[in-house]
């Protein structure tokens, strides 16, 4: 049997295919409609008129309404969404396109519900449009937003990428309906540190090199500064209110997960060098664009720990003491989620290590 690091990713691939990447936070107000006041997103979203549009994977809309239904304005023919009432799930929307799905029968009452998007799917853009109350109700001030803020960069992995599957062994379809951001460690780990999060991470995609080195002319670094993935140039606006205490780097398993291919651009040694220099200067871009209080951790894990081990070494050298590393323990993980990705048992698992980790950091909330 191949080594999980080398046959974990396989399905990744068709992703990229496919594709062609102490604060309020708060969804933008578009112009005219003042149901935007109502709320609350730590997402990148754009103003889209009478919606907001996005396209990373995890995603949430939370808001309150009082009354016995609440509708969710929704346009998405790609992505799935689970929907939270009061903190249950209560239903799991499949590509739901164009509508408003209507949750009924709720004790008539003040109700929080909150809107997520499971998957990722960059090549397609999504649009909420709000959360509506049904007559003889009403929709209520947005939900506080949290105080601290913790921002996932990655890949797969940290997108959740079929955790939820009962087999390793999945088609593009299974692994759609069995990706969870939401059942992420990611997503998992700031709630228990009761922090507002973004999950900016996209299947496929390594620091310099994608998963078996398939489309060479973009990286993830390509993507990230965009908050509508299939659109070239696009550049996500901070209004300002997003400052993460934490960013989460996990980067690294598409670049070396796999054997160099006949003519693709590197030796073994070239590759290294190449991913550590994008490495550090990816560091410090984060450091320029949230400043010097914000803490970067950099997560090291099988093939690629070393080379961020010393891109971390290097910063701390130069004098950031707020960039700090982690090696991602796997021991005991069972890596059954899609094509030998993190199960979702492992995802706890690693939500437990990392939340216990940064609780040990002097991050500034």
């Amino acid at each position: 049997m191949p080594l999980p690091w080398l046959r974990m990713l396989v399905a990744s691939a068709a992703a990229l295919a496919l594709a062609g990447p102490s604060a309020v936070a708060t969804a933008a107000t578009p112009g005219k409609d003042g149901a935007w006041t109502s709320v609350h997103t730590a997402g990148r979203v754009k103003d889209g008129g009478d919606a907001l549009q996005y396209s990373w994977p995890g995603v949430y809309f939370e808001g309150r309404i009082r009354g016995t239904r609440v509708g969710i304005v929704l346009d998405d023919p790609a992505a799935d969404y689970d929907v939270q009432v009061d903190g249950a799930t209560i239903a799991t929307l499949v590509t739901p396109g164009k509508t408003t799905h209507w949750v009924k029968g709720l004790p008539d009452g003040v109700h929080t519900v909150r809107l997520v998007k499971r998957n990722d799917t960059p090549w397609s853009t999504s649009a909420f449009g709000g959360f509506v109350a049904a007559p003889g109700g009403a929709v209520l001030p947005r939900p506080a937003a949290r105080s601290r803020q913790i921002e996932f960069v990655g890949d797969s992995l940290a997108a959740g990428y079929g955790n939820l599957s009962a087999s390793r062994d999945c088609d593009g379809e299974q692994v759609k309906r069995t990706t969870n951001a939401d059942a992420g460690f990611g997503a998992l780990t700031a709630r228990r540190l009761r922090a507002d999060y973004q999950i900016n991470a996209y299947s496929g995609l390594g620091m310099v090199r994608n998963y078996n080195g398939g489309t060479p002319d973009v990286s993830y670094r390509t993507f990230y500064d965009r908050a509508l993935l299939n659109v070239p140039g696009d550049v996500w606006r901070n209004p300002g209110t997003w400052r993460p205490g934490l960013v989460v780097v996990h980067l690294g398993t598409n670049d070396f997960s796999t054997p160099l291919n006949p003519g693709e651009p590197w030796t073994d040694e070239t590759l290294a060098a190449a991913y550590r220099s994008a490495y550090s200067d990816f560091v410090q871009k984060l450091r320029t664009r949230y400043g010097p209080r914000t803490t970067i951790l950099a997560v090291g894990a099988g093939p690629f720990a070393g080379h961020v081990e010393q891109v971390v070494q290097e910063r701390t050298d130069a004098g950031d003491r707020r960039v700090r590393y982690w090696r991602l323990d796997d021991t005991g993980l069972d890596y059954t989620g899609c094509h030998w990705h993190y199960s979702s048992r492992d995802h706890r698992l690693l939500a437990d290590r990392l939340t216990s980790f940064v609780a040990g950091l002097p991050i500034r909330w």
